[in-house]
């Protein structure tokens, strides 16, 4: 670290914060930005045609030069899916991510065939970076997914800590959480703790993942035809015990899903799963066992239209349909929005003749990744922050673990509930908010890295709730008349055939137009009084407020 430099920090997130996906967050003084993850957010039916929703980055564009590396907490979509679209809009000179997660980042830089100079370096609990004046340790926490790191950064400014995604697991499925150095780096001092708040609502403490293993072997007991469990990709370790189990139970095991053959071929050649190789078969061979033999693992858990439970359950798969005796667990909980699309995949496997679970222990403690409001009282004992700014999480959780660190002491005015563009500045020890930056969201719709603007998402919303009329007309500049009667189409909005509607609309437009053409008006004058005359009789006639597109020709 360098010497005698002091420059204040703006601490701020460009992802995260009144949400639950799209974590970035980041630090900046005048010559310096590192940034702590790269998230996507998942849509719901709420964003039509959104494949995901990724931070605008105007404000790092803005600031290229000063960019000096992304630090990755671990492997989840929600924090390093924004990767590819982040690299092709801004030169990172290097990533640092833990073992696991660098491999799934080079598998998604090679699928998305985006070929960068940028250095993937890998970290462990070990590891020690200096980036100018900052400098970078690591402490391991328990996930549900391994190699899940928090962060804490050393400036002449002061301390600062960052949980990631955590849970206090003290039977882990792997290593265990790295307690001591918290403590450590509490008893020295944190200026500001930034703590991961998505179960802030759910009281006690969060079951460790091991307590999964009697319900998925209750599951094995008690079936007798095909498991098919649809899970995310990016839970290793609930993946791990769910092979475990069915190798035990003498499962052949069909993994169904382009992520999660992928996660799982990773995953076994770093020993996170462990199967043997010949408890694997390909899905065309699955026919040549008996039902009770079989299990599939297939993505498709949030009921996405493209995931392969959801081809399964539509017939649209080459090898798998589903057939009476078929037992299906959802093992995850609905991402907010996501809920329609599940219940249309449920009612697609049940009337195929599949037994349905959804309200399993599986389900249940699916959030098990991270901690509950007893493990986040713990964290706070543990690293007594100066100062606390709650992390990740829709708007209530960060108020609720807000509050929580009032009760245990941090005074009010030193707690921060942030919004993403909100900053804070450390100086000297101490935190006040500064200025908000540019932010915003960027809609994700196939592989346009440029993305969708939100006045796009906005005319999609029209669109969907309340139709589409376009009104075509035909005049002669030169003699200021129309040369026919204004076409009127609509989509969505009244029936073609309902002529007396669309006919009096028709002869409103007509009369205001021919009315307009005996003045002097340019095209745009021309389409806003079509428009507006349009749009007040349809409000009147159907009280809603259709797109309205004017189209104009000229014959002159």
């Amino acid at each position: 670290m360098e010497k005698g430099i002091s420059m204040p920090i703006s601490i701020y997130a460009l992802g995260g914060l009144g949400e639950v996906g799209k974590n970035t967050y980041c630090l900046e003084n005048d010559r310096t930005i590192i940034i702590i993850d790269a998230g996507v957010r998942f849509p719901g039916i709420e964003y039509p045609g959104i494949d995901s929703i990724i931070p605008d980055y105007t404000h790092l564009k803005n600031n290229r030069n000063k960019i000096k590396a992304l630090f990755i907490t671990h492997g989840h979509e929600d924090h390093i899916g924004a990767i590819p679209y982040l690299l092709q809009n801004i030169n990172i000179p290097v990533i640092y991510a833990p073992k696991l997660a660098a491999s799934l980042i080079k598998l998604k830089l090679e699928d998305n065939k985006i070929f960068t100079k940028t250095n993937i370096v890998e970290y462990d609990e070990n590891s020690e970076f200096y980036i100018d004046s900052f400098l970078v340790k690591f402490f391991r926490v328990t996930h549900s997914i391994p190699d899940s790191f928090g962060i804490c950064i050393d400036t002449p400014e002061g301390r600062i800590v960052t949980t990631g995604d955590y849970k206090v697991d003290l039977t882990p499925i792997g290593p265990d959480f790295e307690i001591s150095k918290l403590v450590e780096w509490g008893e020295q001092g944190i200026d500001l703790l930034l703590a991961d708040s998505t179960n802030a609502e759910i009281e006690g403490y969060t079951p460790s993942e091991k307590n999964v293993l009697a319900s998925i072997k209750e599951i094995f007991d008690s079936v007798k035809g095909r498991i098919i469990i649809a899970t995310f990709a990016s839970n290793i370790s609930r993946i791990q015990q769910i092979c475990e189990v069915a190798v035990a139970h003498k499962r052949k095991i069909a993994i169904v899903g382009r992520s999660m053959e992928k996660a799982v071929e990773i995953s076994r050649g770093f020993g996170y799963i462990r199967v043997p190789d010949e408890s694997i078969i390909q899905t065309e061979d699955i026919k040549l066992y008996k039902p009770g033999e079989i299990l599939i693992l297939c993505t498709g858990s949030q009921g996405e239209e493209m995931a392969a439970l959801t081809r399964i359950a539509g017939g649209g798969h080459k090898d798998i349909s589903i057939m009476p005796g078929d037992t299906v667990v959802f093992s995850s909980s609905a991402i907010p929005g996501n809920g329609l699309m599940i219940r249309r995949v449920v009612n697609l496997l049940t009337r195929s003749g599949a037994d349905v679970i959804t309200k399993s222990i599986l389900n249940e403690i699916h959030s098990s990744g991270h901690a509950s409001s007893q493990e986040m009282r713990l964290m706070l004992k543990l690293t007594k922050p100066k100062y606390f700014m709650p992390a990740h999480g829709e708007y209530r959780m960060l108020r609720i673990q807000a509050e929580m660190a009032q009760q245990l002491g941090i005074p009010e005015e030193n707690c921060f509930i942030l919004d993403n563009g909100d900053t804070l500045i450390l100086s000297k020890h101490k935190v006040k908010r500064g200025y908000p930056v540019e932010h915003g969201n960027i809609y994700i719709d196939g592989k346009d890295i440029n993305g969708l603007a939100p006045t796009v998402m906005a005319d999609r919303r029209i669109l969907i709730q309340d139709g589409m009329l376009a009104i075509a007309i035909s005049i002669d500049t030169e003699e200021n008349k129309l040369l026919m009667p204004p076409i009127l189409y609509t989509r969505g909005l009244i029936n073609q055939g309902n002529k007396g509607t669309l006919n009096k609309c028709q002869e409103l437009v007509q009369i205001k137009v021919q009315d307009a053409l005996y003045g002097k008006l340019n095209y745009s004058d021309l389409k806003n009084i079509i428009k507006n005359t349009a749009a007040e009789f349809i409000y009147k006639t159907t009280r809603r407020h259709p797109m309205i597109i004017p189209i104009i020709m000229s014959k002159n």
